[in-house]
């Protein structure tokens, strides 16, 4: 039988491309011509002289090192997650105590409490702590509040790995330890893939923590260095945007890399 071609699914594919496809344009333009033509022919124009001095110079105003600590930051976070919650997720998968369950709900309650919650007394902890305009004192929250959704995911993902193949390690007189690192973690690669980009995600993106937690520009991340490019003066368009551009580049090389695992690990999500 033949196929009828879905003409209205194929009008809301294009409108959707059109909807995507433009914000992405007038951004991408707008780092390829300069401030002057910017002005004079609009954000939806096409560039008539290319540039890339507005990368250039965003590096001259600092960007550079806003964006290496973002990457420290960044890199930091998803150590601490990978140290943490696949140990946290097994013992979950694995424990039949009522206590691991309730220690488990618990920790859940981690996602019913935003950020803006409990910034305040955040701000108080860090401060006595001494890491008050510090990395460190970015690192840890960001960690502490990616946890809760990354044990969830991992903990599903755990739990369709079939029983048998525990039964069939226990026999051979395999240790907890070595079931973990050699059934339990190949098996949840996609789970795995999924944390990391989840957790880098929240990092380079992070907002609130560093804003709170930091004052001087050499603590600065990505997100605030782009205030950088608002002046009494005006706004510097083309250079802001080829700012995001560049924030935006190494998020999307990871998920290039991690996409195929990334889904997989989503639908195990909920288990079997």
């Amino acid at each position: 039988m033949r196929r009828r071609p879905n003409y209205l699914a194929g009008l809301g594919s294009l409108v959707w491309l059109f909807l995507v496809g433009l914000p992405l344009y007038v951004m991408l333009a707008a780092t390829l011509q300069s401030q002057s033509d910017y002005s004079e022919n609009g954000p939806l124009s096409f560039p008539k002289h290319f540039t890339f001095s507005n990368y250039s110079q965003d590096f001259h105003n600092g960007f550079g090192h806003y964006f290496l600590n973002t990457l420290l930051v960044t890199l930091a976070v998803v150590a601490i997650v990978l140290a943490l919650v696949p140990p946290l997720s097994y013992a979950i998968v694995r424990s039949r105590g009522r206590l691991t369950g309730a220690a488990f709900r618990v920790f859940l309650l981690g996602l019913a409490i935003p950020a803006q919650a409990v910034i305040v007394p955040m701000f108080y902890v860090i401060s006595k702590a001494g890491l008050y305009d510090n990395l460190i004192g970015v690192i840890l929250p960001t960690a502490a509040f990616s946890m809760p959704v990354c044990a969830l995911v991992l903990t599903g993902v755990m739990r369709d790995i079939t029983p048998d193949l525990y039964e069939a390690m226990a026999m051979d007189g395999a240790p907890p330890w070595r079931v973990f690192f050699q059934l339990v973690l190949p098996l949840s690669k996609g789970g795995l893939s999924t944390i990391v980009v989840f957790s880098a995600l929240q990092a380079w993106n992070g907002f609130l923590f560093p804003l709170v937690l930091t004052q001087s520009d050499s603590s600065k991340v990505v997100t605030l260095g782009l205030y950088n490019f608002q002046t009494e003066h005006g706004i510097d368009i083309p250079g802001l945007l080829a700012a995001v551009v560049l924030s935006m580049l190494p998020i999307f090389i990871v998920y290039l890399f991690a996409r195929r695992a990334l889904v997989q690990g989503l639908m195990g999500v909920g288990g079997k």
